[in-house]
């Protein structure tokens, strides 16, 4: 990776006794799709606010396009937009004045084309002079995205953008997105709509409890955690199973009428599995097969997370010096 343009190195953010955010690391370069993903309260917002200037931190560094925002915090910030989960502009302005003060307010000239490009790509075109108070909730969170998006940031946080939206605008977002991508934007998301980060993202972080557990490229991790998941149904009850299906590892159901079968790498295929089934004339009535899902990834490392935490301290152990 180039110089990235975002780099966090150790940021934490302590609230008196509680840590929001424990040390975190985090580097993400130009044109890149990043997904951030944890539960809520994990430190999602947290981490976006010390960036965006909206939470001061308790340590760490944070520089953009390489510039440390402890020596300079306002004018990288010109080139960063936000998409907060809140709704933060004024209700009687009208979309289109909306966007023509967010200009101003990032010291862009006026830009009428750039105003028309973004309403008809979020499809707010006949909403431009209705004042905003007017628009239903899924309109504003469309003018928000709008909003972020006016003064041309070369770093986008797209924080729970389609949080309550229709599916409409969440596929026209999501192509945005990727028009975005191809001109060199940098887009941070965080979603708890896990297929949109699945549909985008190139690589993936997981935070939980204010720790970031995992940063790794979004296939690679499929790859790596996910599984193809097969549920094989029978007619009736099965004695046993062929060689094939035991030693790969599936597992039949307490009533002998339906068989489960997880394929990791390094074990059987399912196909192979199923096939076996078949060839051993067992009672065959419905077959379901579905590939790993980011969802699925998600809750076995924040389940491991959660062991971890529980587990009690390791004695310590002292080695003895090698003779």
């Amino acid at each position: 990776m180039n110089e990235p343009v975002l780099d966090i190195r150790n940021v934490s953010k302590r609230y008196g006794d509680f840590t929001a955010l424990d040390d975190v690391s985090l580097q993400i370069g130009a044109g890149e799709i990043f997904a951030l993903l944890g539960p809520n309260g994990a430190g999602k917002t947290t981490l976006i606010g010390s960036v965006c200037g909206l939470v001061r931190k308790t340590s760490g560094t944070i520089r953009i396009f390489g510039i440390d925002l402890d020596r300079d915090p306002i004018s990288p910030r010109f080139r960063v937009g936000l998409v907060p989960q809140e709704i933060n502009f004024d209700p009687f302005f009208t979309a289109w004045e909306q966007l023509e003060i967010q200009q101003g307010f990032f010291g862009r000239p006026r830009d009428e084309a750039r105003i028309r490009e973004l309403l008809e790509a979020l499809n707010l075109q006949e909403k431009a002079h209705v004042p905003s108070r007017a628009l239903s909730g899924g309109m504003k969170r469309r003018l928000l995205i709008a909003k972020a998006l006016v003064h041309r940031p070369q770093l986008v946080f797209l924080d729970e953008p389609t949080a309550g939206v229709d599916v409409e605008l969440r596929r026209d977002l999501w192509a945005y997105v990727r028009k975005l991508r191809a001109e060199g934007t940098t887009i941070v998301l965080t979603t708890h709509y896990l297929e949109e980060a699945e549909e985008l993202a190139d690589r993936v972080g997981i935070i939980d409890r204010g720790r970031l557990l995992l940063v790794e490229e979004k296939t690679t991790l499929m790859h790596r955690l996910g599984e193809r998941r097969l549920v094989v149904k029978f007619s009736e009850p099965v004695t046993q199973l062929p060689e094939l299906a035991v030693s790969a590892g599936a597992m039949l159901a307490d009533d002998r009428r339906s068989l489960a079968y997880a394929e990791k790498p390094g074990r059987a295929r399912s196909g192979d599995v199923l096939r076996s089934l078949y060839a051993a004339q067992l009672p065959v009535t419905d077959v379901e097969s579905r590939a790993a899902r980011l969802e699925d990834i998600l809750l076995q490392v924040l389940k491991q997370s959660e062991r971890h935490a529980a587990a009690p301290p390791a004695t310590e152990v002292i080695a003895a010096p090698r003779p």
